[in-house]
């Protein structure tokens, strides 16, 4: 079992920046694709990021590319999303969520485990 926390989420003027933090338990998260996703009022859960378990293939959603900006230290059991530039759409309950040896992939059925999320949001 893992157990996945996130935090970081909070209110942000548009523009601004947050860092989400998902930290794991019960396993080493080495072994797991890790991706991000989101899910905003009255629409579906969405992806947002991903990293392949051994960390060489890296996904990004087109509406965060070149402002989001995934990465995982392996040493904490923690993966992080820098979000910079963040805008009123991106106004939503972020997730991540683990994919034993998975090749890192959009499919939110993929995963294995979930966090609980972290609200962001972005004021304009």
């Amino acid at each position: 079992q893992v157990q996945l926390v996130e935090s970081g989420g909070g209110l942000v003027q548009a523009g601004g920046s947050l860092r989400l933090s998902c930290a794991a338990s019960g396993r080493t998260l080495s072994h797991y694709a890790m991706g991000w996703f989101r899910q905003a009022p009255g629409k579906e859960r969405e992806f947002v990021a991903v990293i392949s378990w051994g960390g060489s293939n890296m996904r990004y959603a087109d509406s965060v590319k070149g402002r989001f900006t995934l990465s995982r230290d392996n040493a904490k059991n923690t993966v992080y999303l820098q979000m910079n530039s963040l805008e009123p759409e991106d106004t939503a309950v972020y997730y991540c969520a683990a994919d034993y040896l998975g090749p890192g992939t959009p499919n939110d059925h993929d995963y294995d485990y979930w966090g609980q999320g972290t609200q962001v949001t972005v004021s304009s």
